[in-house]
């Protein structure tokens, strides 16, 4: 009953969700005008709103004019109802369960907001980040070891546990954030042009603010890992299916170089939100933790 009620309230606040990702990104109110078909403006039925479920006897299109609906939204409510129970089975009824399902909120809106868009938001990064420090302190990270030994070493006192939790917030945001900004700097004065936006920065900020120091480390590291994995296959696959071919061929046309070179160089330039991979090694820290805690102590996480 009680994972039935977590998947339940997951899924009415991922309706929430996609509110925030389809309408903040246009400037747009959260709270009002209700739901409508983009079409023919006609307000969704409440019988025709029920997350998951209202989309499937619709059929994917909308009741008045024959819309089709993006899958993305029962695709993000269940995979919010997912979440929260992943949340509760990782962290019980607990203080932590209230802090990581914040998180996983604030992580759902990003992620897809970026892999919709390209656009990682400020009204969702900055509030983000003084929530994140906030509930650092009420309910510390379970490895903040590295500001225990460096409050031990330097000052020669042990901070109380609320002290240790935002030092760790601080201390991750800072590390992240300043960390993606060095790598942007760095790739501009490289490569002459711009290869990550400032919302990723942002973005690290928050997430360090509720991770701490080590785990925005292991979310940068996977994060940038799992993007690199991914973003070499869609290129390889982009350019073995001939995307952008007439593109090439005219501009081979033009003596700027053999068809095949500019495939590549224009399959190459395809750019993968880097938000997005961050957003999912976040949450692959948040639930992969507390296993790493069980099962292997001492291990790579402590």
């Amino acid at each position: 009953m009680v994972i039935a009620f977590f998947f339940l309230f997951g899924i009415v606040f991922g309706s929430f969700l996609n509110v925030c990702i389809t309408r903040i990104p246009e400037g747009l109110s959260i709270v009002s005008p209700r739901s409508r078909c983009p079409r023919c403006e006609t307000p969704i039925k409440s019988y025709d709103n029920v997350p998951v479920f209202g989309w499937l006897w619709l059929r994917g299109k909308c009741r008045t004019c024959g819309l089709p609906i993006s899958p993305m939204y029962p695709l993000v409510e269940f995979a919010t109802g997912c979440l929260f129970v992943l949340c509760y089975l990782e962290y019980g009824l607990t203080a932590a369960t209230a802090k990581w399902l914040v998180f996983t909120c604030l992580i759902v809106v990003l992620t897809i907001t970026d892999l919709r868009v390209r656009l990682l938001p400020d009204v969702i990064n900055w509030p983000g980040f003084v929530v994140g420090l906030f509930l650092s302190a009420a309910v510390p990270p379970a490895d903040t070891d590295i500001v225990f030994w460096a409050s031990a070493t330097v000052f020669h006192r042990i901070p109380p546990p609320y002290l240790l939790g935002l030092f760790d917030g601080l201390l991750g945001a800072a590390f992240g954030s300043l960390l993606l900004w060095g790598i942007a700097a760095l790739y501009k004065l490289w490569r002459g042009r711009e290869g990550m936006g400032m919302g990723d920065v942002k973005m690290m900020a928050m997430v360090g603010a509720f991770l701490g120091l080590r785990g925005t480390f292991f979310t940068i590291l996977f994060g940038t890992l799992f993007g690199s994995i991914v973003g070499g296959a869609v290129i390889l696959g982009l350019y073995a299916s001939g995307w952008q071919l007439a593109l090439a061929e005219r501009a081979s046309r033009r003596n700027l170089g053999t068809v095949r070179d500019l495939r590549w160089t224009i399959a190459s330039q395809y750019q993968l939100p880097l938000g997005t991979f961050l957003g999912i090694a976040a949450l692959v820290i948040v639930f992969l933790a507390p296993i790493a805690f069980r099962h292997f102590p001492g291990g790579l996480f402590l």
